[in-house]
């Protein structure tokens, strides 16, 4: 028997750093999102041994253990381990053997949500196996609370919604870990414009964004004005970005995008960099209106809106950065498992 999920990586279109405390906490967050077609996939395979295998497959890493009901958290493998551990302290998995495998269709660091993501597949393939009574906003905040709490990783919290969810989202972040999934009914019309004109780029570098969070975090708790001020006009971005979705206003989009990009950088050093801004002023001067670093910033994928016919221009412009231009469409669908 073995026990299979996937859920998908997201592309965050506005709001970005509006979800991590205290900023949410003390203010309120928003995040408009949208889930990709890139995925993390997790498969657990019962085994008649009492060996437990974590494995990354697309890392070439992999542990085993003899079965123990806590595996040690040792900086390897340690998300894998993380939801093994917490899944056996709250319900309890039967002493047996098995095979965890995982693999994600973008490198860790890449700013499209990979290693929260890759928390709700693994949570979404032990839900499967033991057929726990989990809906979505219970699963989405476990993987929080596991990977924030239990792992001590910094980050924030839409990640982890948008995996389990799935679609194009408007989220809203308050104290308590209290979160809104708010599901956007875009006409289909607009999100094949979205797709055609939205360039999805990987820079070809990963980053530690943890680094960048505390930074963040650090600036909130010492009322860093500007800091607070970028973060304010970037939920007023994730309104401005979810009326031109609703509406078709395809045509401002870009410069929503643009906006927030001179915002973001102004939360934390490092955010941008001087590879990032050549990169970012070449795309524009090919024709783009405005674009965004993914996730935390200071590498990883980048989006830029291409109106009209630009995209192909703009591709080429991109292209003699050494990067790669990522194929990839939108999907309604979130967290899905099954069994074989």
């Amino acid at each position: 028997m073995i026990y299979r999920s996937k859920a998908p990586l997201r592309i965050g279109l506005a709001g970005g750093g509006t979800d991590v405390s205290p900023y949410s906490d003390e203010y309120g967050g928003a995040i408009l999102n949208a889930t990709i077609s890139l995925s993390a996939y997790a498969s657990i395979e019962l085994a008649e041994s009492n060996k437990i295998i974590v494995q990354a497959l697309d890392r070439n890493e992999e542990q085993q253990f003899d079965y123990a009901h806590q595996l040690p958290i040792d900086g390897k493998l340690d998300l894998l381990k993380g939801v093994f551990n917490r899944i056996n302290k709250d319900y309890g998995i039967p002493a047996q053997g098995f095979k965890l495998s995982t693999f994600v269709d973008a490198p860790a660091g890449s700013g499209l949500g990979t290693s929260s993501t890759l928390v709700v597949a693994i949570l979404g393939a032990f839900v499967e196996m033991l057929k726990l009574p989990l809906g979505d906003y219970d699963i989405a905040h476990y993987a929080f609370d596991i990977e924030r709490n239990d792992l001590q990783l910094a980050g924030g919290r839409q990640d982890q919604y948008a995996a389990t969810f799935g679609g194009v989202n408007f989220m809203e972040f308050y104290e308590q870990d209290k979160v809104i999934v708010n599901p956007l009914r875009i006409r289909p019309e607009y999100m094949h414009e979205l797709e055609n004109n939205l360039v999805l780029y990987f820079t070809a570098t990963s980053r530690e964004s943890a680094t960048i969070i505390k930074e963040q975090v650090k600036n909130v708790h010492n009322k860093n004005e500007k800091s607070i001020d970028a973060m304010h006009q970037l939920k007023e971005q994730a309104k401005m970005m979810k009326e031109a979705l609703l509406k078709g206003k395809l045509d401002t989009i870009g410069q929503i995008l643009d906006y927030g990009f001179q915002q973001k950088r102004m939360m934390a050093a490092n955010i941008s960099n001087n590879n990032i801004e050549a990169i970012y002023d070449a795309a524009k001067a090919a024709g783009a209106t405005g674009g965004k670093i993914s996730g935390a910033g200071g590498g990883g994928f980048m989006i830029f809106y291409c109106p009209g016919n630009t995209r192909h221009r703009v591709i080429n412009a991109l292209n003699t950065f050494g990067g790669e231009v990522k194929k990839y469409s939108f999907i309604k669908y979130g967290l899905t498992t099954w069994t074989i």
